[in-house]
């Protein structure tokens, strides 16, 4: 059972950048590949980005492409999510989530952290 906990969430302005986090309770979180995804209220989670464990296949979302870039520090048991020029239409809650192998599909995986919530100011 791998536990994920969230954090780095806040309110920005439209252009500026913003770091998330996602520490796993495990070391075996490092055989894991991790997804990113949102979700705003009354729609579906959205995919954002996914890492495979060994961080050779890195996929992202169109909508975040050359904005946002995906990592993970193994020794440190943790993910991230790093976005720049930030946009509005970015405001939502951030999942981050593991599972074998990478996947866009929120449904595929197995455990989430809590969510943060990133706002984006106009």
């Amino acid at each position: 059972q791998v536990q994920l906990v969230q954090s780095g969430g806040g309110v920005v302005q439209a252009g500026d950048s913003l770091k998330l986090s996602c520490a796993a309770s495990e070391r075996t979180f490092s055989a894991y590949a991790v997804g990113w995804f949102r979700q705003v209220p009354g729609k579906e989670r959205e995919f954002v980005a996914t890492m495979s464990w060994r961080g050779h296949i890195i996929n992202y979302a169109d909508s975040v492409q050359g904005r946002f870039t995906i990592s993970r520090d193994t020794s440190k048991n943790t993910a991230y999510l790093e976005m720049n020029s930030l946009k509005p239409e970015a405001t939502a809650v951030y999942y981050c989530a593991a599972k074998f192998g990478p996947g866009s599909k929120p449904e595929e995986y197995d455990y989430w952290g809590q969510g943060t919530q990133v706002t984006v100011s106009s």
